[in-house]
């Protein structure tokens, strides 16, 4: 597995245009490769995510089975005389996670649920909209996805709501066009900041390469960790 980084030249068109576009992105992404990676046994597959630090401060992430090549990205959305990209072995890291251990996380993902306003009406998928539900989302998939976001202590809780260690921003609504449908594909994508402890290290592992939610072609379900 790797752990790729890329940072995008916000000044030019190219990377404006591309970054509008999920399905754009999306098609970067794969152009990465050679032949597109298939799911290995572990379910691993390709990942990746926008982030926005600030307006010049843009970074693609991504993470797959193979060794991606940006030069196309490079060129058109970066520094082709003076920028690049990172890429690192994550399998090592991934190797060295333990029950027990705290880390900061971000994940943008797709919160969704299914839903019907009568019985005799089909289920579909409909977005979270409200930040409570958009956090209870979460919190419902973290057992089975390996992790527990951490409790704040009582004293530092500034609402009956606020009991994790957990930010949910950059809500987003994303509408674009896949080539061959006329109607546009809408997704409500959230960003969560916060800190986990891993319960069950296999789960986590899981879900680092596989990803969480839906919407994992379109920059959903990359979770990435850092020092707590």
């Amino acid at each position: 597995m790797h752990l790729t980084r890329f940072r995008f030249n916000t000044a030019r068109i190219g990377a404006r245009r591309v970054l509008s576009s999920p399905q754009m992105l999306h098609a970067a992404v794969m152009s990465s490769f050679a032949e597109i990676p298939q799911p290995g046994e572990d379910g691993a597959r390709v990942l990746w995510r926008i982030d926005r630090n600030s307006k010049a401060e843009t970074y693609l992430y991504l993470v797959s089975p193979d060794k991606p090549d940006l030069t196309h990205l490079v060129e058109q959305a970066g520094w082709p005389q003076t920028g690049g990209w990172q890429t690192f072995d994550y399998g090592t890291f991934l190797e060295r996670l333990t029950t027990g251990q705290q880390w900061a996380f971000r994940l943008t993902a797709n919160p969704v649920h299914t839903a019907r306003r009568n019985d005799e009406e089909p289920t579909k998928l409909t977005a979270h909209v409200g930040v409570r539900h958009q956090r209870d989302w979460l919190l419902k998939r973290q057992q089975n996805a390996g992790f527990k976001v951490v409790e704040k202590s009582p004293e530092r809780r500034l609402a009956p709501q606020d009991e994790h260690e957990l930010i949910v921003h950059d809500r987003r609504q994303l509408s674009f066009k896949k080539s061959g449908q006329r109607q546009p594909v809408t997704l409500v994508t959230v960003t969560y900041d916060g800190r986990l402890e891993i319960t069950d290290a296999d789960a986590f592992r899981r879900t680092l390469v596989r990803g969480l939610g839906k919407a994992k072609a379109y920059g959903c379900g990359l979770m990435t960790l850092a020092e707590a």
